[in-house]
């Protein structure tokens, strides 16, 4: 069997694997933006970004017992409170050694949650492929075994045809010779040949 050859652009395989290090640098990045436009030191600013992230922290622990989707419910909730603490302390703080040392942080634990995530995703899709292999073997070996019996079909009918048309050939040739007498196979003991009368030879 003739598989379709597929070919992916490098960029869709890395597109997942830069995504966790995008968010927190889009996070990073518009938090000191927030700073240099009035945030830094601003105590409003900064509990307004405590309870943020506590209430989706909060979310998250309530939607985690959820059996329904809660697991993702959760781990989204608990990215966005990260996120939004990260954003926090970097629009509160007046350097760049706190915000860049949470982001760092913050990408790590990202990408260490997101590679159970994609050893998950990588394991079913080897499943996937071996049943979908293991379920083409199976139909080659079938489609195998059906096209061998058709053959055998086919060859042993072509042979029968070709017995018949013989021993059609032979009976018209017999019957034509000089003193042939099917009443004396017969009497020999031989099975009698049908008559020639009403036949199409």
């Amino acid at each position: 069997m003739n598989e379709p050859l597929t070919y992916r652009h490098w960029a869709l395989d890395l597109a997942p694997k830069a995504a966790p290090a995008l968010a927190t640098t889009t996070v990073l990045i518009l938090g000191r933006i927030w700073n240099a436009n009035g945030a830094e030191h601003s105590v409003g600013n900064a509990a307004l970004m405590v309870v943020l992230a506590a209430g989706a922290a909060a979310a998250g622990a309530f939607s985690s017992g959820n059996p329904y989707g809660g697991s993702v419910i959760a781990g989204t909730a608990f990215a966005a409170s990260g996120g939004l603490a990260l954003a926090g302390v970097a629009g509160y703080a007046d350097g760049l050694s706190l915000p860049i040392l949470l982001w760092a942080l913050a990408t790590a634990v990202a990408y260490g949650l997101a590679a159970r995530y994609w050893r998950t995703d990588r394991r079913e899709a080897v499943t996937y492929e071996r049943q979908t292999l293991g379920q083409r073997e199976v139909h080659a070996h079938v489609e195998r075994v059906e096209a061998l019996r058709a053959g055998a079909q086919i060859e042993v009918a072509r042979s029968g045809a070709a017995y018949a048309e013989q021993l059609a050939s032979a009976l018209i040739t017999r019957a034509g010779l000089p003193g042939f007498s099917p009443q004396a196979i017969t009497d020999a003991g031989l099975p009698e040949l049908p008559s020639a009368e009403g036949k199409d030879w």
